[in-house]
């Protein structure tokens, strides 16, 4: 099959090994694949991700850098077969998402960071029969491959238990931060402060839902907000993932907040316990989206509820994908390139 996939550090365009699906592995064609930044990050660090996995445990840690992988984990394809004995719990011709885990035939592994489970920059992909999604067959292929990216912004939001009695800020509004203020938002959580340094970012997250945008470097998200009658944030999700930002967050934090972790920060982070503890502060460490995660963003982007067309950039075949990937993080650049695989 045709495919773009990383080897040393670099992207590459050629022909990779079609995958043969085992007993509960359902082989599909993919259509649309949204490119993430975690792919860019295995671009510059990916053995410092691998030996992360190895010494902390993770999914990664069976990667090899020298062996080529195909990446992509936001993806939407069309049954094609099942492996032998599987259940084939949707129809071949049917489109489908999922969960980017596999963990049929003996396989643990993350869709598009392994070997054995090539993901959406290749023509073809392995996906667990357990964790399939149907797409509604009138959504469009490239809104419905924001499932994923929006479900994990939906995971991080639950994390932090809001209530209505909270005031939310999102700090940093890229496709985590905006799906954390689709989640707020589709709870009920009212006011939701979205703070970023860029303004055409600040732009989209009131168009998700946020009521207030600022620019941090001009207004202090966490001292009392006029427009709010003088309410201080307490429910803080951290959204970025650079090494100080925690710290920050806790030193500027009212009493007793609650923050939310949802940033990957892969470099060591110093902490003064103190600062937290004076103020009775409490973290939460968000993780990856569950399948109730995707279910939920699927059906909010098909009914309208969750409106993702400004996510959308350029759609790219697999030429496209070196250069798209080494543009993605520029604040001008989309939330999301789309690629398809089935052009060049």
């Amino acid at each position: 099959m045709k495919a773009a996939y990383i080897q040393n550090g670099r992207v590459c365009v050629g022909e990779m090994p079609e995958p043969v699906p085992g007993k509960g592995q359902a082989l599909v064609r993919t259509h649309s694949c949204g490119m993430c930044a975690s792919e860019q990050h295995f671009l510059k660090s990916g053995q410092n991700v691998i030996d992360l996995s190895k010494k902390f445990g993770g999914a990664y840690a069976s990667l090899d850098m020298s062996r080529p992988f195909v990446p992509g984990h936001e993806y939407v394809g069309e049954v094609l077969d099942y492996g032998p004995g599987s259940r084939r719990t949707v129809k071949p011709g049917r489109k489908v998402t999922s969960v980017p885990i596999m963990r049929q035939s003996g396989t643990h592994a993350v869709i598009g960071f392994s070997h054995e489970c090539p993901g959406g920059f290749g023509e073809l992909m392995l996906l667990d029969e357990d964790f399939l999604m149907e797409i509604p067959a009138d959504l469009d292929d490239d809104m419905a491959a924001m499932t994923e990216p929006l479900a994990v912004g939906l995971e991080h939001a639950r994390r932090g238990h809001p209530t209505r009695e909270d005031v939310a800020l999102v700090v940093g509004c890229g496709a985590i931060g905006l799906g954390v203020i689709a989640g707020l938002k589709l709870m009920g959580i009212a006011p939701i402060i979205a703070a970023d340094f860029h303004p055409a970012r600040r732009a989209l997250a009131l168009r998700m839902g946020a009521d207030i945008a600022i620019d941090p470097r001009e207004i202090s998200p966490y001292e009392p907000i006029s427009d709010l009658g003088n309410r201080r944030v307490n429910l803080i999700y951290e959204c970025v993932g650079l090494p100080g930002l925690l710290q920050q967050i806790i030193s500027a934090a009212a009493f007793d907040s609650r923050i939310v972790m949802g940033g990957y920060c892969m470099e060591p982070e110093q902490l003064y316990v103190f600062a937290a503890q004076n103020k009775r502060l409490t973290v939460h460490f968000a993780g990856g989206e569950e399948p109730q995660d995707m279910q939920l963003a699927m059906r909010s982007i098909a009914d309208g509820r969750v409106d993702v067309c400004a996510w959308l950039g350029e759609r790219i075949g697999l030429n496209g994908v070196a250069a798209a990937m080494a543009d993605m993080s520029g604040p001008l650049a989309p939330v999301r390139t789309v690629v398809d695989p089935r052009m060049l």
